[in-house]
């Protein structure tokens, strides 16, 4: 009697309808899914609907690398420089024998150079190839391989090596396709380019990466250049070949690499063509490229100095010296000048600023926006023609002053164990056959007064030495305790 009770309990009738609702309603979610998505074995189901995000079209892409390869591979040519003139071929190429073995003794000659080149100017039948200073430098007998694996003998144009460009010349009667030159101003990083060229003379070779970082600077001593960084695969024979852009524009020269193998590990450098595009007009013109020249000796000041001078945590470039009758001391730019602008454009380093100098044209007038003793000017000047290197290195007796200095910091005076009394600035450095060298300076001295007058600081320091009001600046220095007092007419 109690079961039967039970199961006609209130508490057990709601507990049946609460357990029927359950199972109809995951009947009915059932139903509805089963209409609305159905899926197969091997059918993907999506979290979201398709589309709702960007995707990357991959055969689009690899569209344009083909198109690029397609469009560009004709105009990038092989160079070879054949032994002969005065170069040495261990010195400049000692990475040959290591990846193709000594050569037979009854060859009368063999490779030294190994390169590539690009076609950018074609004036009737004679073609115009830039490539690399260091792939043709000192070397006859270029001979440039094309597409289509012809042959033909180059004559060299012209070259620099402060740049590392240098320009060949062959002639033909066929249609050869020359390049577009891009703006390198507009690439960012992450931007897809293609690296063409020649590595190890296997002609033809297009490799694909990214503008890894722009601006850099350092490379091969006595390149003046800033370069673009790349991890598309450049190497030995790359030289001189092009990095272009999914637009199919040349943007740069393959120069260099950096590598502990000497192969590729996906730090590739290359020269950017806005860098290039006056070069390739001055070897047409003239055969050399021409540079602008203001007559100074500039470098990125010690962060001392720049404390001491209130120019710290400042982008530019200072003045450590002015070479006499140049057309900075006939403009009136001073030592210890810092440089900010050029014509309106901020400098960012010394680097920068002897690059930009340097694509200045002779003659032009051109306004420096500058710091001197702390306060901001403008000044113009118009700009020489730059001689070459054997000129410049004669004129470092016109180096004025020949010398340069440090504030006397504790830290300073710690490390060249000067006592806390004396005051002044130190000589770090003097510059051989200047007039600060002439009159009998040394690094280590410690220079007190000038004109009379005493020296606390290096603002101090530029401050006597520029003062127009006398011709001969006199100086009192002490040197392992002895003082001393010396005239250096300007």
């Amino acid at each position: 009697m109690a079961r039967g009770k039970a199961l006609y309990s209130r508490k057990f009738f709601l507990a049946n309808l609460v357990m029927v609702g359950i199972i109809v309603g995951f009947a009915l979610s059932t139903l509805v899914f089963s209409c609305s998505t159905r899926l197969e074995p091997g059918d993907s189901a999506f979290a979201q609907e398709p589309g709702t995000t960007p995707e990357i079209n991959v055969s689009s892409l690899q569209g344009s690398f083909r198109q690029v390869s397609t469009a560009v591979l004709p105009s990038v040519v092989k160079i070879t420089v054949a032994e002969g003139g005065d170069g040495d071929e261990q010195g400049n190429f000692p990475w040959f024998e290591f990846f193709f073995g000594e050569p037979d003794g009854d060859q009368p000659r063999r490779p030294r150079g190994l390169g590539s080149g690009v076609i950018v100017e074609r004036d009737g039948d004679t073609y115009y190839v830039l490539t690399n200073d260091h792939v043709v430098a000192n070397g006859d007998n270029i001979q440039v391989s094309l597409d289509d694996r012809s042959e033909v003998d180059a004559e060299l144009i012209g070259s620099d090596p402060r740049k590392d460009l240098a320009m060949v010349a062959f002639e033909s009667d066929e249609d050869i396709p020359v390049v577009r030159l891009g703006d390198s101003d507009a690439l960012a990083v992450g931007d897809w380019v293609l690296a063409v060229g020649s590595p190890f003379g296997l002609q033809s070779t297009v490799t694909a990466g990214i503008v890894s970082a722009v601006g850099r600077r350092g490379g091969p001593q006595g390149n003046i250049s800033d370069f673009i960084q790349t991890d598309a695969a450049i190497n030995q024979g790359n030289s001189g070949g092009a990095l272009v852009n999914l637009r199919g524009e040349v943007v740069g020269i393959n120069t260099w690499i950096t590598s502990q193998t000497g192969g590729s590990i996906g730090l590739g450098f290359s020269i950017p063509i806005n860098n290039a595009k006056t070069a390739i007009s001055d070897f047409i013109e003239s055969g050399e490229v021409q540079y602008g020249w203001l007559g100074v000796s500039i470098r990125n000041p010690s962060p001392v100095l720049a404390e001491d001078m209130g120019i710290e945590e400042q982008d530019g470039a200072f003045v450590f010296h002015v070479f006499e009758d140049s057309p900075a001391d006939e403009g009136g730019i001073q030592p210890g000048d810092f440089m900010k602008a050029i014509n309106g454009t901020p400098v960012e380093n010394a680097d920068d600023f002897i690059l930009r100098v340097g694509d200045l044209v002779a003659g032009e007038v051109v306004e420096f926006d500058l710091i001197r003793l702390g306060e901001r000017q403008t000044i113009e000047v118009t700009i020489g023609r730059r001689a070459d290197e054997e000129t410049i290195a004669q004129q470092s007796p016109r180096a004025w002053p020949g010398m340069s200095v440090l504030p006397l910091t504790d830290e300073v005076r710690s490390q060249a164990d000067i006592e806390s009394s004396t005051s002044g600035v130190l000589i770090i450095n003097v510059e051989s056959r200047t007039p600060a060298a002439a009159a009998g300076f040394r690094r280590g001295d410690i220079i007190t007064r000038m004109n009379g007058s005493r020296v606390r600081s290096v603002l101090d320091f530029y401050r006597e030495l520029n003062d127009e009001g006398v011709d001969e600046v006199a100086f009192t220095y002490e040197r392992e305790g002895e003082e001393s007092t010396v005239s250096i007419v300007r």
